[in-house]
């Protein structure tokens, strides 16, 4: 079995949803996310804070910087994700479009390495 990663972007420009629509949202995700655990497929998932409250390290010069903020200045960021197990890709969609329908946005999905 393959573990997929099933990420959900954001982007900055988007607007933000009313409460109503955020509190339906948690709770098709939550369905979601029991059909994923009840069909054993499930490994990890989570949601991520706003995008604002990144830290960057980056150690690979001679002393570690440590900077508020996103490393990049992109205007589109990693929301939150799903770690799945699925026997091909074409079963990692599957999970996705339900994944898309529950969170109300796109759902990338890419394999982990083999390596």
């Amino acid at each position: 079995m393959t573990q997929y990663m099933l990420s959900v972007p954001g982007n900055v420009d988007d607007p933000m949803p009313s409460d109503d629509v955020m509190q339906q949202m948690f709770k098709d995700v939550e369905a979601f996310n029991t059909t994923v655990r009840d069909a054993g497929k499930w490994v990890f998932a989570g949601g991520l804070e706003p995008i604002t409250t990144a830290t960057t390290v980056d150690a690979t010069g001679d002393a570690p910087t440590v900077t508020d903020g996103p490393y990049s200045e992109a205007k589109e960021f990693l929301g939150g994700f799903w770690i799945i197990e699925a026997a091909d890709l074409d079963e990692a969609l599957t999970w996705a479009k339900q994944g898309s329908a529950a969170c109300g946005g796109r759902v990338e999905v890419r394999p982990f390495s083999q390596a």
